[in-house]
């Protein structure tokens, strides 16, 4: 059994992410559960997702404590859904900082300090600069898809089935850039 959840902010392709693992699973011939829950995500609110594969999986929901990995595209949703990773699980954090709407708008203010804060909680937390990486591989929307590279390589997923995995999600004509941010994030991280 694994136990995943996926946290970002609207317009990042936690979404994505998700049907991809869950390609993963099916290609392995595992049972997969794909559960979403959007906030304001077409406003760059938070969304996440869980992912459960294994064997025979009977509810969709990774509860608080159970997550083997979490894979936050943003650092202060890392820091909202931490409470669901497991001792020893793994926290894969894009090094990426987007404001949320009370911080915008001057009512609140972004913490100066989530890095520190997820290390504190999760000292062997993994920050990789996932943006930037994929904008070298052709496109920042592709940042999705490098995360996905880096959880291969930290969870020790089967690489070839996976990149199969990202083909067979992911539109035809953006297929080359998708392999090439997998690619970037697999061997980097």
């Amino acid at each position: 059994m694994m136990n995943i959840l996926i946290a970002g902010v609207g317009g990042q392709g936690t979404l994505l992410a998700s049907r991809v693992l869950g390609k993963y699973a099916m290609l392995l011939d595992k049972d997969c559960k794909l559960s979403e829950i959007h906030g304001m995500s077409q406003r760059g609110g938070s969304v996440v997702t869980h992912v459960r594969i294994g064997e025979k999986i009977h509810s969709p929901v990774v509860w608080e404590g159970s997550a083997d990995m979490i894979i936050a595209f943003e650092g202060l949703e890392a820091l909202r859904v931490k409470h669901y990773l497991r001792d020893g699980g793994i926290l894969l954090v894009n090094d990426e900082k987007i404001l949320p709407m009370p911080c915008i708008t001057g009512v609140a203010k972004y913490p100066d300090d989530v890095k520190a804060q997820l290390l504190s909680a999760v000292p062997n937390a993994t920050f990789v600069p996932a943006q930037a990486w994929a904008a070298e591989a052709g496109s920042v929307k592709a940042t999705n898809v490098v995360m996905l590279g880096a959880l291969c390589r930290l969870f020790g997923f089967d690489k070839e089935v996976m990149k199969k995995a990202v083909e067979e999600c992911v539109p035809q004509k953006f297929v080359a850039l998708n392999l090439a941010a997998f690619e970037l994030g697999y061997e980097r991280v």
